[in-house]
């Protein structure tokens, strides 16, 4: 297992089979000698960007690394710096992550303010390598660091000191403020396909759009749709909880002193609740997904006034609007189209952008979800 508890699934560059462009990228600015100071990673998957990170980690300090061109291009993830970095213990290696219970990575993370004795960015950046020639300062979720916290490395991120990388990582690039993000070569990762839905995600959407497409006459109707939507919500937030706790060193190190328990603890709240959001937002993606789908139908059927539009040409309008949609199997998505105009399937797609925008932010989530599927046109 790795530091975060998991098993190892990804050893090095070679293995990351689905981001072979963006690896190869990183790899020939390694081959070229023009590695940047200061990365940002975005990608769908915070695991996944986590283990790009700590592979270029691996890398930059392995003792025995695949070369070309006499220079490191892989780790060879078996010598005594692959390990301790994989395990968490390499002293070149410094992760930051969301603590408090706002979820966000606070000044005295970046810089230190006071007497404490936990490590802090800048502290490590600092110095110079004690075991390797690289040191790496890897920022989990960086799009969750406040302004505060980001004013205060804002110097250091354009111009860190000798064989010191930043990497900052992010689900949500979109977030990043624009001082940070001007000041990074950005690498990413998303795949260039949509990943299709797995059969579970695909039967509860089927069963929403089927809600939906219900008559909406009365606020009963509406409130059915919400409680679709809460229980598949408060059904993620358990298995994330049961997934993360499982995975935590709390369970495997119960003896640990206090004060590293309690960091624990606090490490763990913030992943469940980051991980949390970001399956939510997800999920929410989804639904303005066949929201879309409702507009592309909308849009793309035949003009029921045209009387000489004939049985064939239905047919093929049909079939090109089959081609546009994200989820042409659920039968749900024509009915809603049909009793909606277009600007309604508009706003419907407005409204969605709306909710994750209020979600960012610390408005209380069933207001949220309330307020927002009461403004949907269904």
């Amino acid at each position: 297992m790795n530091r975060f508890g998991k098993m190892k699934w990804l050893m090095a560059f070679k293995d990351f089979k689905q981001h072979v462009m963006s690896v190869q990228l990183l790899q020939r600015s390694l081959e070229r000698g023009r590695l940047g100071h200061a990365y940002l990673f975005s990608g769908q998957e915070l695991s996944e960007l986590e283990a790009i990170a700590l592979t270029l980690a691996k890398t930059l300090n392995c003792l025995e690394p695949v070369k070309k061109n006499s220079v490191a291009v892989d780790c060879c993830d078996k010598c005594l710096n692959c390990q301790k970095i994989e395990h968490g213990n390499h002293a070149d290696v410094f992760w930051v992550r969301p603590e408090s219970k706002l979820r966000v990575i606070k000044m005295n993370q970046v810089v230190r303010r006071d007497d404490s004795p936990s490590r802090v960015l800048l502290d490590f950046v600092n110095l110079k390598p004690t075991e390797s020639e690289y040191k790496i300062g890897i920022i989990v979720a960086a799009d969750r660091m406040n302004e505060q916290a980001a004013n205060a490395f804002l110097k250091t991120l354009e111009e860190p000191p000798a064989k010191s990388i930043l990497v900052l990582l992010t689900t949500e690039s979109q977030r990043i403020l624009e001082t940070i993000f001007s000041r990074c070569l950005r690498l990413n990762f998303g795949g260039d396909a949509q990943r299709p839905l797995n059969p579970a995600q695909m039967t509860w959407l089927t069963g929403f759009s089927e809600a939906a497409a219900a008559e909406q006459k009365s606020l009963l109707g509406r409130y059915r749709l919400m409680d679709v939507l809460l229980k598949k919500l408060n059904e993620l937030k358990a298995a994330i909880d049961e997934k993360l706790t499982e995975q935590s060193p709390l369970q495997r190190y119960k003896d640990a002193e206090k004060d590293l328990q309690e960091r624990w603890e606090d490490e763990l709240k913030a992943a469940i609740e980051a991980e949390y959001r970001r399956q939510r937002s997800e999920l929410l993606a989804v639904l303005q997904w066949w929201l879309r789908d409702v507009w592309v139908r909308k849009v793309r059927s035949p003009t029921p006034f045209v009387k000489s539009t004939s049985e064939v040409r239905t047919a093929e309008v049909r079939s090109e609007s089959s081609e546009l949609l994200r989820f042409p199997e659920i039968a749900g998505t024509e009915r809603v189209a049909g009793r909606i105009s277009a600007a309604d399937a508009v706003e419907n797609l407005q409204v969605m952008e709306q909710i994750q925008r209020w979600l960012y932010t610390n408005v209380q989530e069933a207001l949220a979800l309330e307020v927002g599927l009461l403004k949907l046109h269904l």
